[in-house]
């Protein structure tokens, strides 16, 4: 309550326009006033940061620059840009430190455009926000759930294999994409911080395409998996896991798991980039079939974006509230919502697994 009063009073002084101007003649507060308005100007010029951003990634700039530096000019003939257009490009790119310009006339690659070579997870899902950017052009529009369905809740049909038309082909083909190679992020996320090697048996609902399972079998040959998904998206798992050469250890199966029975008796379920895709009701029914499915004594994995009062969790709450608002279905959900619904489905002893990079995934683990 003291803390809720306290930000109620620095709020009344922030939204007086006689404060601020008061502060801004005191040293102190000048600092203060500095840095909230720098924020303030983050918070606006975050779309046109975006755009600057997806520029370099559909140019393939840092491709062109991982083997180094590369003089400005032949840099610009070779992206097809008009010469004031590469410098204005260049100079916002190296502001977000996306590149950095050298004094000779060099142009490299600057902190961030470095993380971004060889990581392809993190450039698929950069071009795939183009599809989400036309859903915002009237955001307003997009909170108030008017008519109209929107691009990424059409994505969304195709993914679970509910439409075969509506979509252009590039916006297909850059989601396949983004499925395929992001699910290898949150794989290598899971099992590091996930260890599996007590396990015998894995059920993983809503599989996809088969990357976590993969990745499972391959790390931990002690584990024989069966992957449950919609039959349409099942298809595309067994040709994935056949030329891995791993259908002797998974077994594909096409079921919706929220009405079709799943084989049961497993020692571990896992539920990956799932429920959050879901409203709640639907979710409590994976996380139901999640529990008939294992062993008394089993245990189901959850792992997901998480939002929360931390820092990594700000970000998922205020990037998946717009996100799956699109997408017209499911909510970022924090530990201890989860909890609450694993608990009123059945399990006991949910515990916490912190992984490396919380925005890509985080975990719980619960106990049938």
């Amino acid at each position: 309550m003291a803390g809720l009063l306290l930000r109620d009073f620095r709020n009344r002084f922030l939204s007086s326009a006689k404060f601020r101007e008061f502060a801004q003649k005191i040293p102190l507060s000048q600092l203060i006033a500095s840095q909230q308005a720098n924020e303030l100007f983050r918070l606006a010029g975050g779309f046109i940061h975006s755009q600057v951003l997806l520029t370099c990634v559909r140019l393939g700039i840092f491709d062109k620059l991982c083997d180094g530096p590369r003089p400005a000019d032949v840099l610009c003939r070779e992206l097809g840009l008009s010469g004031a257009g590469a410098a204005h490009l260049f100079e916002a790119a190296a502001a977000l430190e996306l590149l950095d310009l050298r004094s000779n006339g060099d142009v490299a690659l600057g902190r961030q455009g470095a993380t971004l070579v060889d990581n392809p997870g993190v450039l698929a899902m950069i071009r795939h926000h183009a599809l989400l950017y036309e859903d915002l052009v009237d955001p307003v529009a997009l909170f108030r759930g008017e008519p109209g369905s929107t691009r990424m809740a059409g994505l969304w049909a195709y993914a679970a294999g509910d439409a075969d038309e509506g979509l252009d082909e590039r916006a297909v083909r850059e989601y396949s994409e983004l499925m395929a190679v992001s699910q290898d992020m949150v794989a290598e996320q899971i099992l590091y911080a996930v260890p599996l090697r007590r396990f015998r048996t894995m059920l993983d609902i809503g599989g996809g395409s088969g990357a976590f399972a993969m990745a499972a079998a391959s790390r931990w040959q002690n584990l024989d998996i069966t992957v449950a998904d919609l039959p349409q998206v099942a298809e595309l798992a067994r040709r994935r896991v056949r030329a891995a050469k791993l259908d002797g250890r998974i077994e594909v199966i096409g079921a919706d798991a929220t009405r079709d029975l799943l084989p049961d008796g497993h020692d571990l379920v896992s539920l990956v980039r799932i429920l959050h895709d879901h409203d709640d009701d639907k979710a409590m029914s994976l996380l139901e079939a999640a529990f008939r499915s294992l062993r008394p004594g089993g245990t189901l994995l959850v792992a997901e974006p998480m939002a929360g009062a931390d820092s990594a969790g700000r970000l998922v709450a205020a990037y998946f509230q717009v996100y799956l608002r699109a997408m017209g279905t499911g909510e970022p959900r924090t530990p201890g919502r989860l909890g609450e619904m694993l608990r009123d489905a059945g399990f006991r002893r949910v515990r916490r697994r912190r992984t490396a990079v919380p925005m890509i995934t985080g975990a719980l683990l619960a106990t049938r």
